[in-house]
């Protein structure tokens, strides 16, 4: 292995604390502008590829106080379209529809739908003006030579050689926010627990379709087998399936098969897009639930879905991306408040509590995805309207307020980690069913 460039500043330098952060998405982006905007040296390793199609389309209403401090909610806003709340559709007769205004003001009112190469070309724009140092370039990563710093982690050779800005010189941190690529957990043999499910996506944008509720509202529907969404954009609809894999065999052998196939055998899905006009390919995504068994270490952290990533069902992928990169972002305040350059092993332990917060906000969205999964939160849904329709009273109504309000809170990101919500969630899944079955409503 080829001994690796010292970390250390020159003397004739004041003490800086130098970063390379590997992957320009949004979370890449964001962590590269806050730490900039702290005075960080930055280098962003953006490998220059923009998918057509990327999941995370549609953003929770948590995400948006993050756009307000990133300064990017305006150029959102212009590009995307208003998300007004979620409809679940998962029978016939089994219709909830949720305004995100109706638990305002502890949630924000509103989120939006966004094109990906659009958000995600902001997110970039606004670290450049920050002043983070751009390298197109795909970024390949190594286990450190030990050298007596303790790091665990390196950019290889060629890929520090491209860096300018670095001076060939190892930076402080290395941040993996290379999503689903996962390049340090790659580089250094890191495992992660899978969820239980072992789905597959295929989507598209379509022009011309039909709609049967507000605009902007995002359509979560269940399906014979697996479920289906529709994201509305200003001038087009993502339409995506995500079904077991043998499901999926069923439907077709390509992707753009197994689309069309579960847009017309659906009533409901075909009453939308069964006439529209398909204008992109069929992205494909699989492995959805993936959590990595140690997201940080000595002289490098993961942010974003290289840390780990959930179903997106409820659309948590951006919100937990940026929020990451806050945390992470908050972690070293310290450090750039002070102007220190710090050894890995003093970077690592400031990064535990954000690792361990992350890991635990993974797992609380993993357990409220299960709900709908299983069919408790319908079965509480429709046990909560048929308690009301049994005639109201004043208790009845400040009850079911308050539940909704605290599922609200979970499901919008707010507070997903709360131990009253989670807690209460837990209490009426088992207790408040009133002889309604889960297993009826639950996704095959």
């Amino acid at each position: 292995m080829r001994a690796r460039a010292s970390r250390a500043s020159r003397a004739d330098e004041p003490a800086v604390l130098r970063v390379a952060v590997v992957g320009a998405g949004p979370c890449g982006s964001a962590l590269a502008t806050l730490l900039a905007r702290r005075g960080a040296d930055v280098t962003l390793f953006d490998d220059g590829h923009r998918p057509e199609l990327l999941v995370g389309e549609s953003l929770v209403p948590a995400v948006i106080p993050i756009l307000q401090r990133l300064g990017v909610e305006e150029t959102t806003a212009a590009l995307g379209l208003l998300k007004p709340g979620v409809s679940f559709i998962w029978s016939p007769t089994d219709r909830f529809s949720f305004s995100f205004a109706r638990f305002a003001p502890a949630v924000p009112p509103y989120a939006y739908n966004v094109p990906r190469p659009g958000f995600d070309e902001a997110l970039l724009t606004n670290a450049l003006a920050a002043g983070v140092h751009r390298v197109v370039a795909r970024a390949r990563l190594e286990p450190a030579v030990q050298s007596g710093d303790g790091a665990e982690l390196a950019l290889a050779p060629e890929t520090l050689a491209a860096a300018p800005a670095l001076g060939g010189r190892q930076p402080d941190l290395v941040v993996d926010a290379t999503g689903r690529s996962r390049l340090a957990a790659r580089a250094l043999g890191v495992h992660a627990q899978a969820g239980p499910r072992n789905d597959v996506a295929h989507f598209a944008h379509f022009e011309g379709w039909s709609w049967d509720d507000a605009p902007g509202q995002v359509l979560i529907a269940r399906l014979k087998a697996g479920w289906s969404w529709c994201i509305p954009f200003k001038e087009r609809l993502s339409v995506g399936i995500v079904v077991g894999r043998e499901d999926a065999d069923r439907l077709g052998r390509t992707p753009a098969e197994r689309l069309e196939r579960a847009i017309t055998v659906d009533a409901w899905l075909s009453s939308i897009a069964g006439g529209a006009k398909r204008v992109t390919s069929v992205a494909t995504y699989s492995n959805y639930q993936l959590i990595s068994q140690r997201g940080y270490g000595p002289g490098w952290v993961m942010v974003g879905d290289a840390f780990g990533f959930v179903d997106p069902m409820l659309s948590p992928g951006v919100f937990l991306a940026l929020r990451s990169a806050e945390l992470v972002a908050e972690a070293l305040a310290p450090f750039l408040r002070r102007g220190a350059s710090p050894p890995p092993a003093e970077l690592a332990a400031a990064l535990g509590p954000y690792a361990a917060e992350q890991a635990a906000t993974l797992a609380a969205w993993s357990d409220l995805v299960a709900y709908f999964y299983d069919g408790r939160m319908l079965a509480l849904l429709r046990a909560g309207r048929s308690w009301m329709d049994g005639g109201s009273s004043v208790i009845k109504g400040a009850a079911q307020r308050h539940i909704e309000r605290h599922v609200a809170l979970q499901a919008s990101g707010v507070r997903t980690t709360s131990r009253y919500s989670r807690g209460l969630l837990r209490w009426l899944g088992r207790h408040g069913l009133r002889g309604v079955e889960p297993a009826d409503l639950a996704i095959r």
